[in-house]
């Protein structure tokens, strides 16, 4: 016994520990096909493909020498071939997809997120500046009406049930043997009755959108034998055929009451191509504004650059002259003293633009650090923003009915509440007294052989003796085997009727008030949420229409600015050259002229930065940057890359 007991406990502790080892990262389909898979395909895994982290082949095209010559236009293809933020939203439509399946089936809705992510923020200067623009990344939610009443559990508690619309088939057997005492044998005719058979019932049930269930299902009592010498037959074959079906009446009656489910999934599975589309919009918009100020970070590099190549030639003048004895040994340490301010400046520029093309190549590549090739190439913009002579001009209540029209989250907000009154029917069916009318007709058949045993001879109604019975004594309608109690059936020999009603009535009915009240009070939430949003809009519009020509007044600002200091240092050194300025004066106006150049650099930037904006509040950020969201959905651009421009031309 114990021995026993040390097996088992060692099988107990394997059983355990199996699970652990057959975890599976993957669950793949059956690929078997032929007779039996059309009846067993529907119990089987479905496999979802899955999903490739190995870059776009565009990214290899764009390479040469070590360097990523990359256009705007291939910097967005590569975003919709590589980014994983998009990628992670193409599953949201398959997963309302399989919820619609869940609907259809009468099961209850599962929450799908619908977050979209914003991405990466560009860098910014400082010893720190890699590690924070790194690690920040922006993203922001978008509800899509799954929440609260809509979600799957509150779905089932706030509102009628839902019938199961997938049919079932049920089946069950027994062998059964039982021994019962009996305090008389009057019925029996033994004091301990025996009783052995086996038993078989099968049946479908289904129900309707309607509130309808309707079940059909047989029962078998099959080789019925008992010790009995009181009965006639033994053993014997008996069972029914029974249908039934029952009807709502009030809760849960109705078709627009019980698809509620079906029709928030189609709802949901639109509001998930919306959010598709959004995620898109704003990986498109993060990888321009990274990309713009890519330019701008390599613009301001180059006028440190040339800061630092003046100030450098500064220097040198200034040593060869005081090697002569025509400057002081000042002079020469002021100039010096620029020269390497320049270049930190430089130092902390370059720093800026390896880790803004760090950010980028993140962003448009799925392996992110693990190619090498990727990781130590050196991105070379081909693309540079020119300021439009002029801006277009559009009054702003037309800026506003174009932005009501293309942004998708207006719509997506249209849906939630349309989902919200379509949730609210259920609640409010809810109320209701519960009401059902039933209908049950079932057939019955029982067929057997004689008993063997010796039965009571009775003559007068007094039993005389006990014999072997003989076919003429006892009914020969129920003489015989399964078939003949299936024709009993079928034939309705022995027919069963019943109909009634069952009505439930909740005497105060608070649970189901509250959660009415519950889903009016959301439904009124959503009602101001979406009118907060379209005020957002209109107030979006107009500041962006305001920043935009702010940013264009800054920037026409700027590039006088520029051109008059650059006049200015121009004189400045002649005048130096001449001997009537001071180095003190020349290193003062360079740093002016300088710092002009970096304002125009960072204003034109900001003009782009508010142009890509204003884009964005209209929802035309797609059609400006020529993106088709059918490609998006693929994961693959059409467009050739643009052509790598040779490294000769492009000076950094």
């Amino acid at each position: 016994m114990l021995r026993f007991k040390s097996i088992l406990s060692v099988i107990l502790c394997f059983a355990m520990v199996l699970p652990v080892f057959g975890q599976t990262p993957e669950i793949k389909g059956s690929s078997s096909g032929g007779f039996f898979y059309r009846f067993t395909k529907n119990y089987q895994p479905t496999g979802v493909a899955a999903i490739s982290f190995e870059d776009s082949p565009r990214m290899e095209r764009l390479m040469r020498a070590g360097r990523i010559y990359l256009s705007l236009r291939d910097a967005i293809a590569l975003a919709l071939e590589n980014s994983l933020d998009i990628e992670v939203a193409r599953l949201s439509p398959k997963l309302q997809q399989a919820n619609l399946q869940r609907a259809s089936a009468g099961a209850l809705l599962r929450n799908v997120s619908s977050s979209i992510s914003s991405g990466p923020s560009s860098a910014s200067l400082g010893v720190l500046a890699g590690a924070n623009s790194l690690g920040s990344t922006g993203s922001g939610s978008s509800s899509s009406g799954t929440g609260g009443v809509l979600s799957g559990l509150s779905i089932q508690l706030a509102g009628s049930a839902i019938p199961n619309l997938d049919p079932t088939v049920f089946v069950s057997g027994q062998v059964q043997h039982t021994t019962s005492p009996q305090t008389s044998t009057f019925f029996t005719g033994t004091t301990f009755l025996v009783t052995s058979y086996k038993n078989a019932n099968f049946g479908i049930q289904q129900g309707f959108l309607t509130g309808t269930n309707v079940t059909l299902y047989m029962s078998n009592t099959l080789g019925l034998k008992q010790n009995s010498p009181n009965n006639d037959f033994n053993p014997v074959d008996q069972g029914s055929l029974n249908f039934s079906i029952t009807q709502n009446l009030l809760n849960g009656f109705g078709v627009k009451v019980n698809n509620r489910t079906i029709r928030i999934a189609k709802n949901q599975l639109h509001i998930s191509d919306l959010t598709f589309k959004q995620q898109v919009i704003a990986t498109v918009n993060n990888v321009v504004g990274l990309y713009w100020d890519l330019v701008s970070f390599s613009d301001s590099l180059k006028v440190k650059q040339q800061t630092l190549d003046l100030n450098t030639q500064l220097y040198t003048d200034n040593k060869r002259r005081a090697e002569l004895g025509a400057l002081a040994e000042i002079d020469i340490i002021q100039a010096e003293a620029e020269m390497k301010s320049s270049q930190q400046d430089v130092v902390t520029a370059e720093t800026q633009v390896l880790q803004q093309e760090t950010i980028l190549k993140n962003v448009l590549s799925r392996t992110g650090f693990s190619n090498p090739a990727v990781t130590g190439a050196r991105i070379i913009p081909t693309d540079h923003f020119e300021v439009p002579p002029r801006d277009a001009i559009q009054p702003t209540q037309d800026m506003v009915a174009e932005a009501f029209q293309k942004r998708p989250e207006l719509e997506q907000s249209q849906i939630t509440l349309e989902d919200t009154r379509i949730s609210m029917l259920g609640t409010k069916n809810n109320l209701l007294p519960s009401l059902s009318v039933f209908a049950n007709l079932s057939n019955n058949g029982l067929t057997g052989s004689i008993n063997a045993l010796p039965g009571p001879i009775t003559r007068g109604g007094q039993v005389v003796g006990f014999g072997q019975r003989t076919p003429a004594d006892v009914n020969g309608f129920f003489l015989g085997g399964y078939g003949s109690f299936l024709r009993q059936l079928f034939s309705r020999n022995f027919p069963n009727y019943s109909a009634g009603f069952q009505l439930n009535i909740p005497i105060r009915n608070r649970a189901n008030q509250a959660d009415l009240i519950t889903d009016q009070l959301n439904y009124r939430q959503a009602q101001i949420q979406d009118k907060q949003l379209q005020n957002n809009i209109k107030l979006n519009v107009i500041n962006a229409q305001i920043a935009l020509k702010q940013a264009r007044a800054a920037y026409e600002t700027a590039v006088e600015a520029r051109t008059l200091q650059e006049r200015v240092l121009t004189g400045e050194r002649r005048k130096y050259e001449l001997g009537t300025s001071s180095i003190l004066n020349v290193v003062m106006v360079q740093r002016d002229t300088t710092a002009r150049e970096l304002t125009e650099v960072d204003v034109r930037n900001q003009y782009v930065k508010s142009r890509n904006a204003l884009d964005n509040v209209l929802g035309k950020t797609l059609e400006v940057q020529n993106v088709d969201i059918g490609e998006a959905q693929n994961g693959i651009v059409t467009r050739e890359p643009d052509i790598i421009i040779p490294a000769a031309t492009l000076k950094r």
